[in-house]
């Protein structure tokens, strides 16, 4: 039985399952091959158990994060399509649709941003 997305450890969960997917996807991938995931995780948990739990602890511009990159609309259809994947494989419930949401937005706002 699934649970909803109630702590950072399910966040962890969730941010890992969904960058070892990335890593495997053809479209992807290229983004973050030269990425240090040692230290990069750290502050994707941080960031998505502050979307998510209203924790404290990110404070970094994701937008800015991403302005330098050539990122197209597949590409971010294929990042949101692989993080609902791992959401719903992974998790059930206000939270995990939350999640969806939230990653949806932060997609849009990057793009537009980008134009």
């Amino acid at each position: 039985m699934m649970n909803d997305i109630q702590t950072k450890k399910d966040v962890e969960t969730l941010v890992n399952e969904f960058y070892t997917k990335v890593l495997k996807d053809d479209i992807l991938s290229p983004f973050f091959k030269n990425l240090n995931f040692e230290h990069h995780m750290p502050k994707m948990i941080n960031f998505w158990s502050f979307v998510l739990l209203d924790e404290a602890g990110y404070t970094t511009d994701v937008t800015k994060k991403h302005m330098h990159m050539r990122l197209k609309q597949e590409h971010f259809d294929q990042w949101i399509f692989l993080f609902n994947e791992t959401v719903d494989a992974l998790f059930i419930g206000g939270k995990a649709e939350l999640a969806k949401e939230r990653a949806f937005l932060v997609g849009w706002t990057i793009k537009s941003k980008m134009k």
